[in-house]
């Protein structure tokens, strides 16, 4: 299997159940696991062929902002759906984390989504 990552990315977003949370809006880290539609020997070092990161990390961090939402769970099905639509990646596995919860490193939710 093949594997594209971008981990720690940072996002700003309006979700949490609190109308305050989402009035103020948080920083979020989302990790991204993306599997592309050809496997890496078949991409004969071309851009073209795999899965441009970088337009990735910025179209993620613009679905972030985009809309208010009450829960990280859907945010990251939001993006799931976005990696397989508009980059044709076969599989998707994401991950939203939240840091708001005293005495916890972070909250997270992750979804996994297959063409």
């Amino acid at each position: 299997m093949n594997e594209i990552w971008i981990k720690g990315l940072k996002v700003r977003s309006q979700v949490g159940v609190l109308p305050e949370e989402r009035e103020q809006g948080q920083d979020l880290d989302v990790d991204l696991c993306i599997q592309p539609p050809a496997p890496f020997a078949y991409m004969n070092d071309d851009i073209m062929r795999t899965i441009d990161y970088a337009a990735v990390s910025r179209r993620v961090q613009a679905l972030a902002g985009e809309s208010p939402r009450h829960l990280i769970e859907t945010l990251a099905a939001d993006i799931a759906r976005l990696l397989v639509d508009e980059f044709h990646a076969v599989a998707v596995t994401v991950e939203v984390r939240k840091f708001v919860l005293p005495d916890t490193v972070c909250v997270a939710a992750r979804c996994r989504l297959e063409r």
